[in-house]
């Protein structure tokens, strides 16, 4: 891999190198750093190498141009440096000027006879370097000044300077690139496009500018990916809604995934949302199989796994290992989630039986699958947790479970999660919550119906329990009235 070009950091951390240098050198490279011209001049009458370099390769005159220092770099050429250099990154003193916006001394050197065509190790010339950093007023003076500067000019990795500014989000620089004609749709090594860049990094205001100015919003890169799937990979939802309502296909598909799958991976809430109204294919799978529930499951994504519950989903469809997103939800000891896809699945059955298709219903707009916290149902849950570790005997809540017609793949789920000899006990519980959830979605009397199940499994003694308890606390927001 080739070395970058130096950050502020990397080119400061070089001057306390001094293994290459003399006491005096390096005391001389640190005087062109803080441009000490009265200092410099008074170890060159001493006769220091004014051309000695660090174990970086670097000169005094890198140094001074780096820091901008002007006086410091005029000395250094009136004593005649090299002035074309270059450092272990193939940094010469010009394109550190432009890297580090010091437009007076890139100009001192093109004067003093630079070579303006020069390019780092990464293949990057003057007007890369400062697209890189934003410095848009080196960027005029480079594309105005100097001759055959082409603006679509490629560094190694086939990355135009339109490309350097649309990745690191400098807006003004893209702006100028755009009025000088540059290639909007110009693809790097990877054919990745400025848009893919802006959006893979979260630049709104450059990816609005970038879809202003005309571009294909679809176009995909090596691995099949869109400025789209960048954005939703990243988690960057204001950029997923530009794009979406500049026309992009929510429903591309790489070899791999599409958007929902990666805002499954990753839990973006909010992307997930924005992908989901748009209308996003729920069952595409990717190359395991996986729907993006499968991967919601598997990484135990519970807000994620609700927004696409709620909006409706196959639960039968299996991944490569012919496992449903419950079975990956169970074996991966995410047990909430578990229960969540157990309730939708029941709700979805209830759902069909009885509504219609008005996605307006009030059901809809209370619809949740998660664990029940609500005070007004507290009564009735600690009633069936005592039901459960207290009074249900070994096998019977799987009687009850059968007899509310939970399926034989929701006990199995259930089951999985072992605790011990005593396990029936928290089945038994997560059973009669998962079966609560759909009494209280459907609006029936929860008392009610345990009354019915534990008589029609044979446990009356229960049931009659349970039903005088109710009838005689005041507390209890349903009464068994009707039995």
């Amino acid at each position: 891999m080739l070395p970058c070009a130096p950050c502020q950091h990397c080119f400061n951390a070089h001057s306390s190198v001094s293994a290459a240098v003399l006491h005096s050198e390096k005391e001389f490279h640190d005087a062109a750093k803080r441009n000490d011209t009265a200092r410099m001049e008074q170890l060159i009458r001493r006769g220091v190498d004014i051309k000695a370099k660090n174990n970086a390769d670097r000169a005094a005159l890198h140094w001074a141009a780096g820091a901008g220092n002007v006086d410091a770099v005029r000395l250094l050429l009136d004593h005649n440096v090299p002035v074309d250099d270059e450092d272990n990154f193939g940094m010469n003193a010009l394109l550190l000027s432009a890297w580090f916006g010091h437009l007076r001394v890139l100009q001192i050197l093109v004067n003093a006879g630079a070579k303006i065509n020069c390019v780092n190790r990464n293949g990057r010339n003057l007007l890369h370097c400062a697209a890189q950093k934003g410095h848009i007023q080196v960027m005029e003076f480079i594309m105005e000044d100097l001759e055959d500067v082409c603006v679509d000019k490629t560094d190694k990795l086939d990355r135009t300077a339109f490309h350097l500014a649309a990745e690191n989000g400098h807006l003004e620089v893209v702006e100028f690139l755009i009025r000088l004609g540059c290639s909007r749709g110009a693809k790097d090594k990877e054919e990745n496009t400025a848009l893919h860049l802006a959006a893979k990094n979260g630049h709104l205001s450059v990816l609005q500018k970038i879809i202003d100015a005309g571009v294909d919003l679809d176009e995909k890169n090596m691995e099949g990916l869109t400025a789209l799937h960048m954005a939703a990979e990243g988690g960057h939802s204001d950029c997923v809604k530009l794009l979406l309502e500049a026309g992009a296909d929510v429903n591309a598909q790489t070899q791999k995934m599409n958007c929902l799958h990666y805002a499954a991976l990753h839990g973006y809430e909010e992307t997930g949302r924005i992908l989901l109204d748009a209308g996003i294919h729920m069952d595409a799978v990717n190359h395991r199989q996986q729907t993006p529930l499968h991967i919601a499951a598997e990484h135990g994504r519970q807000d994620m796994a609700e927004m696409i519950l709620i909006a409706g989903v196959n639960l039968k469809l299996t991944d490569k290992q012919g496992k449903t997103s419950l079975d990956v939800a169970a074996r991966g000891n995410h047990i909430n989630l578990a229960d969540m896809i157990i309730k939708a699945d029941r709700f979805y059955k209830w759902e069909k039986d009885n509504l219609n298709s008005d996605s307006d219903s009030w059901v809809a707009k209370n619809l949740t699958f998660k664990q029940d916290h609500r005070l007004e149902t507290q009564h009735i849950r600690s009633v069936m947790w005592r039901l459960a570790t207290k009074y249900l005997r070994p096998g019977e809540w799987k009687k009850l479970a059968h007899y509310w017609k939970f399926t034989d793949a929701h006990i199995r789920a259930i089951e999985h999660q072992w605790t011990g000899t005593k396990s029936y006990r928290e089945h038994g519980h997560r059973m009669l919550l998962i079966w609560l959830h759909g009494v209280i979605t459907a609006g029936e009397n929860p008392v009610k119906g345990l009354y019915e199940g534990l008589a029609g499994i044979g446990r009356r003694d229960l049931a009659e329990s349970i039903r005088k308890k109710a009838n005689a606390d005041s507390a209890s927001p349903r009464k068994c009235v009707a039995m």
